[in-house]
């Protein structure tokens, strides 16, 4: 993986979740209200004064509620994970790391190749001896050196090695170590879009059941107000007053919770990407536009696939990495050869030091005994090597588990979602029902409350799941090694298909 997610393979097309219909008893209840003589309902509004008022408000709010205010626009997942790509520090720490690993190919690349070096000195010296003044030495001759000598010198030298089985084993370890690097930094970009992609999610559902919660405070709140209204004429129930007043202080306490973990998930994105994104409109469009994908295949083709998990390839390039430092190691016990070639000139006052030398020379260097120093670093290598052996089963066995899991949990959403789907409709028409039998006096104001706070907690499972179902997708491609920059684009694509109004086409 480099600066964005590659692209994976053509995935099964996916399907609309079906529509069902409603259960007969709630469809007749409604048919019958329906046809109820328009004066039965304007007798209802004169005993409560409210009533209509009310209830022309409430059939507004409840028209309102799938509508998508303010556009059907969204942050652009893939966008805000290529700023996550430049902003984020881990990931810039990881690049560096590799960088620096990088650096261990040329290393080792050096120890194969000629070592040349030069050097230059000055010497002054004055020396009193034999040679150099043997009058002191009660000696009768002449000096045969001179006590004081300035002279120059400098050198060149080449050294080759010929034969260095651990040096050129070192290649091939150093190259492992870029692989392992290279992985570690894939690893983190996987990782980071999953952070991304979480955060983005969370927020799109926080801002989303911050809409629901917030238009049934304002359903709660017109009732309370219409309840209130009905008490004090003396034609209502305390009890359904204070019914009301309740169910409208819960959505308050609910509706600063859901805006905490709104904020939460936008302060996740702002530390990821550098910005924080605007969701625009709180409210939700058709539900039913969802389109997820319903089957997803037999989870034996998806085992086939985690050989190409991140996880699992970083533990294979781990296990070869040991392996090669261990066969750098078993290079101890072999002898190495060197050829040396040297060029060095002195220039000294004392001409029996000056001189001119011309060197080459092979040197052969055998280990015989080290103490068991060799012995020990090779068992060392195995043991790491078998560990590594076992780490990567272990990395096999846990993407395994998390295939099982996010199949699993796919499936179940998948149900979840076509069920709560058929819930909603129901709902809506029983909200429906409801409120017109509280109109005729065949219900109070209980079941209408009740039969409310039953749509909104549905269509709050319905986001929750469909995040749910949208994250176990990532990660199931993640286990895989498939997750791609269009897996980001569908997400978004998916969420704005349930926040785009029908009005607006």
């Amino acid at each position: 993986m480099s600066n964005q997610l590659r692209p994976r393979e053509e995935r099964t097309p996916v399907h609309r979740i079906s529509r069902t219909i409603v259960p007969s008893g709630v469809m007749m209840l409604a048919a019958v209200l329906m046809l109820a003589p328009a004066s039965t309902f304007a007798q209802q509004a004169d005993d409560v004064p409210a009533g209509s008022e009310a209830m022309s408000q409430l059939a507004s709010l409840g028209e309102s509620d799938d509508a998508f205010a303010g556009g059907s626009s969204l942050p652009s997942l893939p966008n805000l994970f290529q700023r996550a790509l430049e902003h984020d520090a881990q990931l810039s720490r990881q690049r560096f790391e590799l960088e620096a690993t990088e650096q261990e190919v040329p290393i080792a690349r050096s120890h194969l190749l000629p070592d040349v070096s030069a050097s230059a000195s000055y010497l002054w010296q004055d020396s009193t001896n034999i040679q150099t003044s043997p009058e002191d030495f009660d000696l009768d001759q002449p000096a045969q050196r001179p006590g004081e000598i300035d002279e120059t010198f400098w050198q060149v030298q080449l050294r080759q090695p010929l034969f260095s089985l651990e040096r050129w084993r070192g290649m091939e370890r150093a190259r492992a170590q870029v692989g392992v690097a290279e992985l570690d930094l894939a690893l983190a970009e996987r990782e980071l879009a999953l952070q991304v992609s979480e955060a983005y999610v969370n927020a799109y559902l926080s801002s989303r059941k911050l809409g629901l919660l917030e238009a049934q405070q304002e359903a709660l709140e017109l009732q309370a107000h219409q309840a209130q209204r009905a008490f004090d004429l003396g034609v209502g129930d305390r009890i359904n007053l204070l019914e009301a007043s309740s169910r409208m202080d819960q959505a308050i306490a609910d509706a600063v919770l859901a805006e905490n973990e709104l904020d939460d998930a936008l302060n996740e994105l702002e530390r990821l990407t550098g910005v924080s994104p605007d969701f625009g409109s709180t409210q939700l469009g058709d539900l039913s536009a969802a389109d997820v994908q319903q089957d997803w295949g037999d989870e034996a083709d998806w085992m086939e696939r985690i050989g190409n998990n991140l996880s699992v390839l970083r533990a294979l390039a781990e296990r070869q990495a040991t392996d090669s430092d261990t066969r750098v190691r078993r290079g101890g016990y072999y002898p190495e050869l060197d050829l040396s070639l040297s060029y060095s000139d002195r220039d000294s006052h004392d001409e029996l030091r000056t001189s001119e030398d011309y060197r080459a020379s092979l040197e052969l260097s055998v280990p015989i005994y080290r103490g068991g120093r060799t012995r020990a670093s090779v068992r060392q290598g195995e043991l790491r090597t078998m560990a590594s052996q076992e780490a990567l089963d272990n990395e096999r066995n846990l993407a395994r588990q998390e295939v099982r899991h996010r199949l699993r949990s796919l499936n179940g959403s998948v149900r979840r979602l076509d069920a709560l789907n058929r819930a909603i409709e129901s709902s809506e028409l029983f909200l429906q029902a409801a409120e017109r039998g509280e109109q005729l006096g065949l219900r109070d104001l209980v079941d209408v409350l009740d039969a409310r706070a039953s749509l909104y907690d549905q269509r709050i499972q319905f986001v929750d799941t469909l995040g749910r179902y949208v994250l176990d997708r990532l990660v199931l491609h993640s286990a895989v090694g498939a997750l791609g920059s269009e897996d980001l684009e569908q997400v978004m694509a998916l969420l704005i298909r349930i926040s785009h109004s029908p009005t607006a086409e």
